[in-house]
């Protein structure tokens, strides 16, 4: 796909161009849930090298939309996709290789789901599971993953030890290493720091901005101060639609719409 291409959304907003490919494009993108219509129509484009926050009211569809882009909605019954959705050029509703399309693009959970295992075996699952046997190599991914989630000084006297004995925000960043160790293009997280103290959150937060240079995020969460701090675009869902899709700034200052003013401001939601 082209540079800052411009997507005229369903309320008639533009998003402004950016300097980054598109990542990820989405084009009149409707799921239901048996009879039951989830998302309605939804299109837009997610920049690569750039945090996209995805706000609204619970309900609304914001992690119905995430799991369409690694189809994770495949695995509940019922559900029908309509639309497209693009990444790198290739429609993932198209092909058939969704052990591929998950390796590319990591998932990362409101709760931590860590494994009742060692801290190295849990980073080192992934990549062993596409089997990888090469003890160095191993040994490479999971310091490497650890790094680049931040947390390698604070692990690395026990990774022999038990994940599960780890605080909560430590775990949280396990599973972001978990992640990394595939390699991925685009990772997204569901609310990640939504059962975190304080002091874990903003450790999280300062990750994801240092995690932008390398991937793709996109991100769930009810935290308006935190989409503000940490992403550079964001799109307001209500009742299954994209009300508004913006640079963040844009949309926490000057919001086009209404509903969007109503909801940042705390009016409902």
């Amino acid at each position: 796909m082209s540079k800052g291409i411009k997507v005229r959304m369903n309320n008639s907003t533009l998003v402004e161009p950016s300097n980054n490919e598109v990542k990820i494009g989405v084009r009149n993108l409707d799921l239901f849930y048996g009879e039951k219509q989830a998302l309605y129509s939804i299109s837009l484009d997610i920049h690569e090298n750039e945090v996209t926050a995805l706000i609204g009211p619970s309900g609304c569809g914001k992690s119905t939309f995430l799991r369409t882009l690694n189809r994770m909605n495949d695995l509940i019954d019922g559900v029908k996709i309509n639309g497209n959705i693009m990444i790198d050029h290739e429609d993932i509703y198209k092909t058939t290789d969704v052990i591929k399309l998950r390796t590319k693009v990591g998932m990362v959970f409101q709760k931590a789901n860590l494994f009742p295992m060692s801290i190295y075996d849990n980073v080192a699952y992934g990549p062993r599971m596409q089997g990888m046997k090469n003890k160095k190599e191993l040994n490479e991914i999971v310091e490497s993953s650890l790094r680049g989630a931040a947390i390698w000084d604070e692990v690395k006297d026990r990774l022999k030890t038990s994940a599960l004995g780890l605080s909560g925000g430590q775990q949280q960043r396990i599973c972001i290493a978990r992640a990394i160790a595939m390699k991925p293009d685009i990772i997204l997280m569901d609310e990640p720091t939504s059962a975190l103290d304080p002091i874990s959150t903003l450790k999280v937060e300062e990750l994801i901005e240092k995690m932008k240079k390398d991937y793709t995020i996109v991100i769930v969460t009810h935290n308006m101060q935190q989409a503000a701090r940490i992403s550079d675009k964001t799109a307001f869902f209500l009742s299954g639609e994209v009300i508004e899709y913006d640079e963040t700034s844009k949309i926490f200052s000057m919001p086009k719409d209404q509903r969007t003013e109503d909801y940042i401001t705390g009016r409902f939601g």
